[in-house]
C-alpha cells in the first residue's frame, strides 16, 4: 500500500488538522455555553478559566495551522497549470475538475467558495481565544459579549464545516497527487 507525498499532506490537513479543529471547535462551544450561561449553577474556578483558555488559545492555533496548509501548501498543487496539449489532467486538480460539464460546478462553486470561507475559521477562533482571555469568568455578567463569543464560535465551525465538506469532495473527484511515492505497508507474497 501506498500513497503520494502530496496525498499525504492532503490527508493530514483535511482529516488530521481539520477534523481535529472540528472536534476541539465543538468541545470549545460546548464547553462554553455550560460554563458561562447564566443558568449555569456551578462557579468558574481559576483552574477551569486556564484550562479553557489554553484549550481556546490551542483551537486558534490548530485553526491557523489547517488555513495556512491548505493555502500555501496544497492549494498550489490543486492550481497547476498543465502545459498545452496535455491529454491527462490526472495531475492537474483544477484543470480535470473543470473539463467536465458534471464535476466544474466543484470548481466554480465548492472551490471559489472554499478559498474564502475557509479564512472565517481561524479568524474568528482568534477573535474567540482573545475575548475570553481579555474576560475570562466575567464574560458570565455579559450578556451580549457571551453572546458574540457563542456566535463566533459557531461561524468558525460552521465555516470550518463548509470547507471541509467542499475540499473533501474535490478531492474525492480531482485528488491532488504527485510528488514521491510512500510505502505504507509492504505486504509480501507467500
Amino acid at each position: 500500500m501506498e500513497m503520494t507525498a502530496r496525498s499525504l499532506w492532503t490527508m493530514v490537513h483535511g482529516m488530521g488538522f481539520g477534523a481535529l479543529y472540528l472536534l476541539a471547535c465543538s468541545g470549545a462551544f460546548v464547553e462554553l455555553y455550560r460554563r458561562y450561561a447564566p443558568s449555569s449553577s456551578g462557579e468558574v474556578t481559576e483552574g477551569d478559566e486556564t484550562f479553557l483558555c489554553a484549550y481556546l488559545i490551542a483551537m486558534a492555533v490548530v485553526a491557523w495551522i489547517t488555513v495556512l496548509t491548505g493555502a500555501f501548501i496544497i492549494y498550489p498543487w490543486y492550481r497547476a497549470a498543465a502545459p498545452p496539449g496535455t491529454a491527462d489532467l490526472s495531475a492537474f486538480p483544477q484543470m480535470l475538475v473543470k473539463s467536465h460539464p458534471g464535476t466544474s460546478g466543484w470548481h466554480s462553486r465548492g472551490m471559489e467558495w472554499k478559498e474564502h470561507v475557509a479564512w472565517f475559521t481561524p479568524i474568528a477562533a482568534t477573535m474567540v481565544s482573545v475575548v475570553f482571555l481579555k474576560y475570562g469568568h466575567r464574560l458570565k455578567g455579559l450578556p451580549q459579549l457571551r453572546a458574540a463569543v457563542l456566535f463566533f464560535t459557531l461561524i468558525s465551525f460552521v465555516s470550518a464545516g463548509i470547507a471541509g465538506f467542499f475540499g473533501a469532495m474535490l478531492n474525492k473527484h480531482a485528488p491532488v497527487e504527485g510528488g514521491q511515492r510512500i510505502q505504507l505497508m509492504n505486504r509480501e507474497k507467500q
